[in-house]
């Protein structure tokens, strides 16, 4: 049988002890959360794919559809007393015409197309914010500092007369 100390209600147990077993526990638990996430991705990914090949088949049959369905009109046509030619041309004028009306429909829609306004309005604005902001002041180096600090980069820098910029004033300083 297993130690009574390693039960969570147990008395005899440490802080130590308690913490281990609470970290162990939220470990096991995110583990168990993560492999439970992958699996449902994994059912959804597949149900993606299997829904994906079944429109590419839909799409492969309907496109050999439209040859035999062409021919079938022009041969329908034909059997009503037209030529035979005449049939291929009206079922081909059919098609050309539908592709222009459906390319009319589309300029449509393109044209219908603007930028968008508010997202402009909103960076423009944005951008005039920011041109007004000036970069935090940082107390300049005296010299008496420079004596205190004697061998410090800080130091170095000032004495060699190279501008004293640390890192979040450079930051900011390169990004304006």
């Amino acid at each position: 049988m297993s130690d009574p100390g390693n039960y969570a209600g147990s008395t005899d147990r440490s802080i130590g002890q308690l913490f281990a077993s609470a970290t162990a526990e939220m470990s096991a638990l995110v583990h168990d959360e993560i492999a439970l996430a992958k699996a449902e991705v994994r059912q959804d990914v597949k149900r993606g794919v299997i829904g994906s090949v079944a429109f590419i088949v839909t799409g492969v049959l309907i496109l050999f559809a439209i040859p035999v369905l062409s021919f079938a009109a022009a041969y329908g046509i034909h059997n009503l007393g037209l030529g035979l030619a005449w049939s291929f041309l009206i079922v081909g004028g059919a098609f050309i015409l539908l592709g222009v009306l459906l390319a009319l429909f589309g300029l449509a829609k393109f044209k219908k197309v603007k930028p968008p306004e508010k997202s402009i309005a909103s960076a423009k604005q944005t951008a005039a914010v920011l041109q007004g902001v000036k970069p935090h002041p940082r107390p300049a180096v005296t010299a008496v500092a420079i004596e205190q600090t004697q061998g410090s980069s800080i130091a170095d820098r000032a004495i060699e007369g190279r501008p004293v910029l640390d890192k979040p004033a450079a930051v900011t300083r390169s990004s304006t």
